[in-house]
């Protein structure tokens, strides 16, 4: 690879208008001159134009792509296009914009997966921005979707933020379709929060909910689908007379184990939890009251 000369003592860097450098290269983007190669983008196989240069000196993945495609002996014979069929055209602009500028055009309908390509892509920067976009305007409806990603792709600092969100609104998150589409490690990922305004018999209906929903989408028994989830249900904080509703209405799906429900009627016949873990016995911010919160489970209530 050529070397850039040192520069000579005394030489200065000096800086053009960083605004005018940035609409130069926009120029570039998605534009045929001088273009070397070409895309052919999603299902609806859009061509979009690049320059292999640029895409290759900013993105690592593309520098190892462009290696890998054979040198032409004519200049003039055109190289095959590269297929992604699995990404979208606005998204996949989306990432050559920030390519292009380091500024990238967000909305809500390609955020998530503008993110995802970040990561395919190893683009630490993109990912910060989608990150920040994201987690600034999450919405009743989105805050599910987001935590998903979030806990798919390990991004621990948006799932926490995601959690936030969802903690200060759970009663309406727990409402939306994409509350009941979430994978159990994401939903147990609410359920450990000490933080969520909802009390534990309206928390415990909503994952009944799910458990259904995903029974039918995964094909598999009701029981089998909330093995772990129901794990996180606090039924410790429930009124001896709301465990006899819940064993009612379990006994149409035994969407709970019947050991578990033991569990907590043992709690009441004891006074004290047992081997439980001792975050199943905190209230949670949206617990309502009940009188057996006062007398044995919650001490700091006295």
């Amino acid at each position: 690879m050529a070397q850039v000369p040192a520069p000579r003592p005394g030489s200065a860097l000096l800086r053009g208008g960083a605004a005018s450098f940035t609409a130069d290269l926009r120029s570039l983007l998605h534009n045929p001159l001088f273009s070397d190669v070409t895309f052919i983008v999603g299902k609806e196989r859009r061509e979009l134009y690049g320059h292999r240069c640029v895409l290759a000196c900013r993105c690592r993945v593309f520098h190892e792509m462009f290696l890998e495609q054979p040198l032409l002996a004519d200049a003039s014979q055109q190289r095959q296009p590269i297929i992604l069929s699995d990404v979208q055209p606005e998204v996949f602009l989306a990432v050559m914009e920030f390519l292009y500028t380091n500024c990238v055009t967000l909305h809500s309908c390609i955020a998530l997966e503008v993110l995802t390509s970040a990561l395919e892509y190893g683009l630490e920067d993109l990912r910060k921005l989608c990150v920040q976009y994201i987690t600034g305007t999450l919405t009743v409806e989105l805050a599910c979707e987001a935590l998903q990603a979030a806990v798919t792709y390990g991004q621990d600092d948006m799932k926490k933020q995601c959690l936030t969100f969802i903690e200060g609104a759970t009663q309406d998150v727990v409402r939306t379709q994409n509350f009941r589409e979430l994978s159990d490690q994401s939903l147990m990922v609410i359920l450990q929060s000490d933080g969520l305004t909802i009390d534990e018999v309206e928390l415990v209906r909503a994952v009944r909910e799910w458990a259904h929903v995903n029974s039918v989408v995964l094909d598999r028994p009701v029981p089998d689908v909330a093995a772990d989830v129901v794990k996180e249900l606090r039924l410790f904080l429930l009124s001896p007379e709301e465990l006899t509703d819940l064993e009612r209405e379990n006994r149409k799906d035994q969407f709970i184990p019947v050991a578990v429900i033991g569990e907590a009627w043992k709690f009441h016949a004891l006074k004290k939890g047992g081997r439980a873990q001792p975050h199943l016995l905190r209230r949670r911010v949206g617990t309502l009251p009940r009188e057996h919160h006062r007398r044995y489970l919650d001490p700091s209530l006295k």
